[in-house]
Parts: structure tokens; sequence; C-alpha cells
């Protein structure tokens, strides 16, 4: 079984793996789609009729002798029983070992998928028997096998020495890019073209994407191809990519976007997002599981969103409705020198949620997050016409740290760069004042980025908590080094 997200070459590593062990002489390699099997449904009889069509089409692309072709017609058999034979009669036919990749597995359903399972596992057991079948199989899909179990009914929990999905040899998860392969890769550019890319530029591409392929492929396409980028290739190209990407929603992150409100990935995705502590039991580690196949957050704890694209764009898409309430004009906010008025916008903010934030709260499917996502949707409005917000958030860390960055000109018509640091936490019930917690996690943070001074905001979701109306107080705290703080109650 090869697994990996959407777009990260599979399809592309498979098609030149058949290639290759075909061309060596001893094996008829042959990768082909299930895609179109997805209409089958449960209808086994048409998901065989399909994939044999599609192992027909593929083997014809080629240019194979006719020895290597499958038989034409294939072998009539009943349903459920037509894939293991045509493999059959293909394999005896075949002077060659017979391999097949069967590239979007994920197209299969319910007792079509335990069908076909079933199939390669009885004809691989006859093999054993001399009966001729294809040596080798490679299931590839988006998913695990585990989930796939999941998919069609099955217990992904109990075990089955009999289980049509007891097949795999070995689950490998293709992997994303190092940082010196996407410098291999751009390389690559910059001998065809003679265009280069800075080291700070392709440091900055794995910092954003983690090495995703299709992130690091797509940003360099939007630089290339459709900002048309002369010169060498920088740090503010790709920031200025990243936003284009993100603004324009490819199919991409369209088809990740899409996943955010179905419940495995939204009991996930929330507690990330609110900073609470994960779940522990074995559902929730199920589903964690399926949310690290679908590529949305990182291979290894603590659980994180993958890349800081992806953190950006889901925090936009769940802050969409609460951003269409934001009326306050974003240019209010700059001040003559062309510095940014964040205190301004905290007074702003207040007035904000004194009216929105309790229709909001009860409107938003992440409910524990509300708080935080409501926040980011008025900062993300304000803020991002001229400058760029970066969001650190994991769970289980009971806050979410921002980082407002503003380019303004200055006296000396220099470009300059303000940076300021807010901190997010959340008073629940039953919970103590988390003010210490938050001041020591903001010193921290401000000792990460070399700043003096941030923004500690606190969110009161207690029972307790004052009147809407009455909401939004400020005061000032002291760090434990001794940073002097401003603190917003809301």
């Amino acid at each position: 079984m090869l697994h990996a997200p959407w777009q990260t070459g599979k399809t592309t590593a498979l098609h030149t793996l058949a290639s290759e062990l075909t061309a060596k002489g001893d094996a008829a390699a042959l990768m082909f789609s299930c895609e179109c099997a997805v209409v089958a449904g449960d209808d086994i009889a048409a998901a065989e009729s399909i994939l044999l069509h599609s192992i027909r089409e593929a083997a014809a692309r080629p240019g194979w002798p006719d020895e290597l072709l499958p038989p034409d017609p294939w072998p009539q058999a009943p349903p459920g029983a037509r894939l293991s034979a045509a493999l059959r009669e293909w394999c005896r036919r075949c002077p060659r070992r017979v391999v097949l990749f069967f590239d979007e597995i994920d197209a299969l359903r319910g007792n079509s998928m335990v069908s076909i399972l079933s199939q390669l596992r009885g004809g691989h057991n006859a093999r054993h028997e001399g009966h001729p079948f294809p040596a080798s199989v490679a299931l590839c899909g988006l998913r695990n096998v585990r989930d796939h179990k999941v998919a069609s009914g099955g217990d992904p929990d109990r075990s089955n020495p009999a289980s049509s999905f007891n097949i795999i040899t070995e689950s490998l998860r293709l992997g994303d890019f190092t940082a010196d392969q996407i410098a291999e890769l751009y390389d690559q550019h910059t001998e065809a073209t003679g265009q280069e890319f800075t080291k700070d530029a392709v440091d900055w591409v794995f910092e954003l994407t983690q090495g995703q392929p299709w992130l690091v492929n797509a940003l360099a396409y939007e630089i290339t191809f459709q900002m048309r980028a002369t010169g060498a290739i920088t740090t503010r190209h790709v920031e200025e990519a990243k936003e284009r990407l993100i603004q324009a929603r490819p199919t991409h992150l369209d088809a990740l976007v899409a996943r955010l409100h179905e419940p495995r990935v939204e009991r996930v995705i929330e507690p990330i997002v609110a900073g609470t502590s994960p779940g522990t039991d074995a559902a929730f580690n199920n589903d964690v599981s399926y949310v690290r196949d679908l590529g949305l957050i990182k291979q290894r704890p603590p659980l994180e969103v993958a890349n800081p694209i992806y953190r950006d764009v889901i925090l936009r898409v769940l802050g969409g409705l609460s951003e269409h309430y934001v009326m306050a004009d974003p240019r209010s906010f700059v001040l003559p020198n062309g510095r940014f008025d964040l205190p301004l916008l905290l007074e702003e903010f207040v007035v904000f949620w004194r009216e929105h934030g309790e229709v909001l709260i009860q409107q938003e499917g992440y409910h524990e997050a509300a708080c935080q996502i409501i926040l980011m949707a008025f900062l993300h409005r304000l803020v991002n016409g001229g400058g760029q917000l970066d969001r650190e958030y994991a769970a289980g860390t009971k806050r979410l740290d921002v980082l407002v960055r503003w380019p303004y000109t200055g006296p000396e018509g220099e470009r300059l760069m303000q940076r300021e640091a807010m901190e997010l936490k959340v008073w629940r019930a039953g919970a103590d004042d988390p003010l210490p917690d938050g001041l020591a996690q903001l010193d921290r943070y401000l000792d990460q980025l070399s700043l003096d001074t941030g923004v500690l905001v606190v969110f009161d979701r207690r029972p307790q908590a004052p009147p809407w109306k009455e909401r939004g107080a400020f005061e000032q705290a002291t760090t434990p080094s001794g940073r002097q703080i401003p603190v917003l109650r809301v």
C-alpha cells in the first residue's frame, strides 16, 4: 500500500516505476487508475467491468508487444470472480511476471472494495499452489488500508486473519520534500532558464510548505509563470506568491478545506485551533490517523497543522462568516507615518465583540475554538490589505500566538517592518484565571521574536462572565521578565 495526501507525486512515482520495471525485460509492470469505478458503489459487477476496461486501456498505451497484452476478450466468470479470472488468464499467457499498480484505489467503496481485495488475496494464496497470478500488486491512494476498512463498514480495531483487508505486506507513505530536495528541484529551473532562487527564498519556501510537494511546485509556478518575476527570485516573491495562492484557493486547497466540517476532521482540528487537550480514546486516535492521511496535520506529535500555508487557509476559511460582519475601514488604522495603529484596532474589536460576539459564537461550528477564529477573522479583514498575519497554534498549548507584520516607509525613505505580537487565551468554566500563564507564555514568545512588548487578549467563556455589553476592559500587567503588557479582557 502506497498512500499520501493529494498531489504529492504518487501517480508520477508509480508510472516511472512501472516503466523502469518493464524496461528491465523481466516484468510487465502496469499502472492503471481505479478512478472511474467510483460510480459503481456496491455494484461488484460494474466495478469489475470498469477496472478490467481500465487495465486494457492502460496496457495499450505503452506500445507493448502483443504477447505482453491482456487477453481480448477477457475470460467469462461470474460477478465477484471476474477480476481474479482475468488476471489468472493474463498471467498464464504472459511470458513475463505481471506487476500491477492500482492507482486511485480510494475510488472503490463498500462491497466492491471488499470483493476486489478478496480476489487479490485469493489469487495471491493460489500462487503457492502453482496457479498463475500477478507477482506483485501495489495499491495506491490517499488513505491507508486501515481507513479503507472503516469506509467499507469494518472495525479498524478488530483483527481477522481471514479478512480481505489482511492483505498488505507493507504500508508506505510517500514523504514530503526536504529543504535540499527543494533546492535541487529549483536548480533545474535555474539550469534551464538562468534565473536563480536565492537561498533565503528556498529556505522560506520550505518554511511555508514544510516540503508539501504540490505547494512547493505551486509557489514556483506562481512566481515564474503567473507573476512573471524577472531577476533573482527572493523571499518577497515567495511571500507574494503565497498570498496569491491562498486568495485564489486552487483545487488542491479547496479539496482540503472541503473536509474541515467532516465530523472526523473537526474532532481533530478543533482542539488544535483552540489549543485544548486532544482526545485520548481509540476513536480519536483513528480520527488522527485519518486526518494525517489527508495531509492536514503533521505526521508526528504534537498535533499541529501540517504547514503555515494550510494553517493560514484553515483559519481564513473557518472565519469566513465572521469576516462578513467586520464593517471597519482598513485604511482608518494606518497612522500618518505609515505605521499600523494596533491600539485603535483593539478598541474597535471591543465594539465589534460587544455587538456581534454572542451571535457569532453560537453560529460557529468549531464551538471550542470560536473566540480564536472570530478574532483571527477580524484581524485578517483589517490587516491583510497592507500587512501579513502569522499564526502559531497547536493542541494542548492553551493559546494562539499571533504576529502582525506591517511594512512601512521610514523618514529617510527606507523600507521598515513593524511587528506586533499578540497572545490569545481563553478562560473556560472551572479553570483559574489564565492571566499568569498567558504573561509567562507571552514572555517566551517575545523573547523568540526579540520584541520588547506585546498584547495579551483573554476571552472569558465562563457562565459567570460579565454581560456582553460590559466586556472589553483594558489593564496593564507585568510579565515575569518585567515587560509592561496591555491586557484586553473580552
